[in-house]
């Protein structure tokens, strides 16, 4: 049988939907292709999908660290449903699917005594989504913590488990490609009192609601941290907090997150990082690099960078 339309008939599979309720920014257009994987017989099929008609294939988890374009993308987004959400743990030990929510994955640690992974709490992401970024905050990162990721290849339907040095993952990087989707990660713990855990995260949740724009909409931090400082802090140095193409603006209250408003396109976010990008090395002498990633085609920037200093 035609494997889309085996994914078709198992209600996985849908065309045009759109993208932009399934992120943060609730921006950008529809997909060609839209598939809810639940199991692994739903990730045979899509590979074998892909084998039938090669088609571009995004990965989406969470949508936090994502900016589809106003047109969308001409291909096939790949999220993981529930049967890829669970905790579970071991002495030393903690694994979770790979649609587990970051926040969910810490508490249910703390609470049964492993420690490790509050740091979690603050980030909004899912756990395939911290592995493929070697996602981080409060100076803890993923790579420290990572004991295994479960990688299902969409290129020959292979699945096996990956160390950290095999991931070569690095400050906001590892070396998965779009096609391999971690399905599972195993984390390692320490023992810990699950009243201090639980301190420890509500203090993690305090410090981001004094220092980042709660409420809006923005995808966490635009862009990586330069080696020894803090990009938010050269952005404000630049003069830029408030800075703004159309309703997309450099947040007030943390340089390094772009907040825009219901009325905004993607296409304002993608000119307004581009554009504070090309002013920092102007004013600065620093080549900030987005950590934010754009999907489909948003052309050539239209203005923004003209707006140098005067």
């Amino acid at each position: 049988m035609n494997a889309w339309r085996d994914l078709a008939d198992r209600g996985r599979l849908r065309t045009h939907v759109p993208l932009a309720p399934l992120t943060t920014y609730k921006l950008g257009g529809p997909a060609r292709l839209l598939v809810d994987v639940d199991d692994a017989a739903d990730l045979e099929s899509l590979a074998a999908g892909l084998e039938e008609t090669p088609l571009p294939v995004l990965v989406l988890g969470r949508g936090s660290n994502v900016l589809i374009a106003d047109g969308g993308f001409d291909g096939v987004v790949v999220r993981l449903g529930g049967g890829f959400a669970w905790v579970r743990w071991q002495p030393g030990l903690v694994s979770a699917g790979g649609a587990t929510p970051l926040p969910q994955l810490a508490r249910s640690a703390g609470r049964a005594g492993q420690g490790g992974l509050e740091f979690y709490v603050g980030i909004p992401g899912s756990v395939g989504g911290a592995v493929r970024m070697n996602a981080g905050c409060h100076g803890s990162e993923t790579a420290e913590v990572l004991e295994a990721a479960d990688v299902f290849d969409l290129r020959d339907g292979s699945r096996g488990e990956r160390s950290p040095a095999a991931l070569e993952l690095s400050y906001r990087h590892s070396n998965l490609v779009d096609t391999d989707i971690v399905v599972a990660a195993t984390y390692r713990t320490d023992p810990v009192d699950p009243e201090i855990a639980e301190e420890t995260m509500r203090e993690v949740s305090r410090w981001r609601r004094d220092y980042q724009p709660g409420g809006t909409l923005n995808a966490g931090s635009v862009f990586k941290n330069p080696p020894g400082d803090a990009a938010g802090r050269i952005i404000d140095q630049c003069g830029l907090k408030g800075y703004s193409i159309g309703a997309v603006s450099v947040s007030e209250k943390h340089a390094n997150f772009i907040v825009a408003e219901r009325k905004a396109t993607a296409r304002d976010v993608h000119d307004l990082v581009l554009s504070v990008q090309d002013l920092v090395r102007r004013r600065a002498g620093v080549d900030l690099v987005p950590e934010i990633r754009f999907v489909g085609d948003f052309g050539e920037i239209s203005g923004g960078s003209g707006a140098e200093d005067g």
